[in-house]
């Protein structure tokens, strides 16, 4: 757990991160949980853009896939504050929720036993009751983003910052193939100036160069395309990626919802069981 030792009731909330590489299924995700947890709520990382005149240039593209894109002072204010008050930031002008991420992946059938699954876990007598009885009640945070997880050698170091206001920490892994095709099957991005559309070869010129980059530490040798992870760095920095999955298998969305549902309700426990 990445929030060992820290003293829940000094918190206002929670606060998961789900990373990975670019259209990974990170939002669909934190939808998904955010609807059967109860007291939860998104913040994404994606809101901490700087301006267009701010970011980076790469092969002669606009870099929106690096941490120099980012306005991480910002966002570490933000998790300060929900870290202490557990609620949304008032000072963030959340735009990604008016991004389209497409049909959900999840079949009805699914979410509905998954929820049931949570709603029996939080049921009076079972383990999950305490999130919904202590007082006061926990919130949940879950915050999405492609970078969350970076190595200590990724500029600017303030990112580093980040990963310790995150309790319990996600990643999800995809093919290359498929976040290509997720990626390229998207309309665009509203961004604070008005919207962004990937030119062509967007995701071979900079979102996969840039996410290999920065999370080739998290595989063995170093070797993204493997796809073969470190279990010993994972465990070092407390992240958990679904067993059996790596880039060459295709991102299965209704697994990878109920083990994230699972880890989520094991980690609450622990923290709550802390108070």
């Amino acid at each position: 757990m990445a929030g060992e030792g820290k003293k829940l009731e000094k918190r206002g909330a929670i606060i998961v991160g789900i990373s990975g590489a670019s259209s990974s299924g990170k939002t669909t995700l934190a939808r998904l949980l955010r609807d059967i947890f109860p007291n939860t709520f998104i913040l994404h990382e994606d809101d901490f853009y700087r301006p267009e005149t701010e970011l980076p240039m790469r092969d002669g593209l606009l870099d929106w896939d690096c941490a120099e894109a980012l306005n991480i002072p910002d966002m570490t204010r933000a998790l300060e504050h929900i870290r202490a008050e557990g609620t949304f930031p008032p000072f963030v002008n959340s735009i990604e929720d008016q991004n389209s991420i497409g049909a959900c992946p999840v079949s009805e059938a699914k979410i509905a036993a998954v929820k049931a699954k949570v709603g029996a876990w939080l049921a009076p007598g079972q383990p999950g009751h305490a999130l919904i009885s202590s007082s006061p009640p926990p919130r949940i945070c879950l915050l999405d983003g492609f970078l969350l997880y970076a190595a200590p050698s990724t500029p600017p170091s303030a990112l580093r910052a980040v990963a310790p206001l995150l309790d319990v920490r996600l990643f999800l892994l995809v093919s290359r193939a498929q976040a290509t095709r997720r990626r390229e099957a998207r309309d665009g991005y509203v961004t604070l100036e008005g919207f962004w559309t990937d030119p062509p070869g967007y995701v071979d010129k900079i979102v996969w160069p840039n996410y290999v980059e920065s999370h080739a530490w998290l595989f063995k040798g170093g070797d993204v395309e493997a796809g073969v992870l470190d279990e010993a760095v994972l465990a070092r920095e407390g992240i958990l990626a679904r067993p059996g999955t790596g880039p060459d298998v295709d991102v299965d969305m209704e697994g990878t919802f109920e083990w994230a549902a699972d880890v989520l309700m094991r980690s609450l426990e622990e923290e709550v069981g802390g108070r």
